[in-house]
């Protein structure tokens, strides 16, 4: 079936994760074994640590649709709540039912090293016709986090 003319692409399942940090949803695509699960574990306890709100929105399987020019995020419906931590297997956790995104982070193995001062066209994603601010991180280690974090403080929810 064809799509209508200026509406938007239809959903997807992305193999990625997807947490609402604040006001704010983040996305966390990489390959599998890059430590998108173990990072986005990290990010909510840093979170929740400072006192603000942190959630799981999907682990390993998000769909995100466009509405309006946002791009929205909800949990693949037979993993919702669960996310896998390397060497236990699947663990319940508090979740969100869907969060609007704010940004992308594309998580790359350890040893990929990103680029000191990216072009302004690494910068950025555009996912089912929206732009989102983007960072590249390697790894899920304490400096990957704090990146992330910092970047976050940038991105504007507007």
């Amino acid at each position: 079936m064809a799509q209508a003319p200026g509406a938007p692409p239809p959903a997807a399942y992305l193999h990625a994760n997807a947490l609402a940090l604040g006001e704010k949803g983040l996305l966390l695509r990489g390959p599998s074994g890059a430590g998108k699960s173990a990072l986005t574990l990290a990010l909510i306890a840093r979170i929740e640590a400072s006192g603000a709100f942190a959630r799981l929105v999907g682990d390993d399987r998000v769909r995100v649709e466009s509405h309006g020019g946002r791009l929205v995020a909800r949990p693949h419906p037979a993993i919702a709540g669960l996310i896998e931590v390397r060497g236990i297997g699947p663990v319940r956790v508090p979740f969100e039912k869907a969060c609007r995104l704010s940004a992308l982070v594309d998580v790359g193995r350890p040893g990929e090293t990103p680029a000191r001062f990216p072009e302004e066209a690494e910068k950025k994603v555009v996912l089912q016709g929206v732009a989102l601010p983007r960072l590249y991180v390697q790894g899920c280690d304490d400096a990957a986090l704090a990146r992330i974090v910092v970047f976050l403080q940038s991105v504007d929810t507007n």
